[in-house]
């Protein structure tokens, strides 16, 4: 999880070790009414979140401005990459994008809430998803059409 938000491998290290010493000190508030996994979830994503906003990367990389919501589904593609792959693909988002994307598909926070956690818009969140998504879905496009490519010219029917 703490990959997802991070820009890189170390990133990621530095927020699971902060994340589990504020765990660790936060244990007695910890008062069995959930799930421990739940409670920990929430203690990592606030680490990672207090990382970006001390860093300033988030701030930064959002613009003020409104994107309209299109619903472009995405390509039935996703079946054909593996989950590393995404990831990867993800990791190359923007900060900003990647951290809006992060809370509403895989944390499952609404607008109004990311925008709560981040201090922008409930607007902003959602203009910065539909960027993050549509950024995705067109890097996953061109990943996936280079793939095509290669394979034609492997086997001798791209020539």
């Amino acid at each position: 999880m703490c990959f997802r938000y991070a820009g890189n491998v170390h990133e990621a290290e530095d927020l699971l070790q902060d994340g589990f010493i504020r765990a660790f000190h936060r244990l007695k508030d910890f008062r069995g009414e959930g799930s421990l996994e739940g409670w920990l979830r929430r203690i990592m994503v606030t680490t990672a979140l207090n990382f970006l906003k001390r860093e300033r990367h988030l701030r930064e990389q959002f613009e003020l401005t409104n994107a309209t919501d299109e619903a472009s589904p995405m390509v039935d593609v996703l079946k054909r990459l593996e989950a590393d792959e995404v990831m990867k693909l993800i990791q190359q988002l923007s900060p900003g994008y990647r951290t809006v994307l992060n809370l509403f598909i895989i944390e499952g926070y609404s607008h109004k809430e990311i925008g709560d956690l981040l201090g922008i818009n409930e607007s902003t969140s959602r203009s910065q998803f539909t960027r993050a998504r549509q950024l995705l879905q067109k890097m996953i496009e061109e990943r996936f059409s280079y793939g095509l490519e290669h394979e034609r010219t492997k086997s001798g029917k791209g020539i």
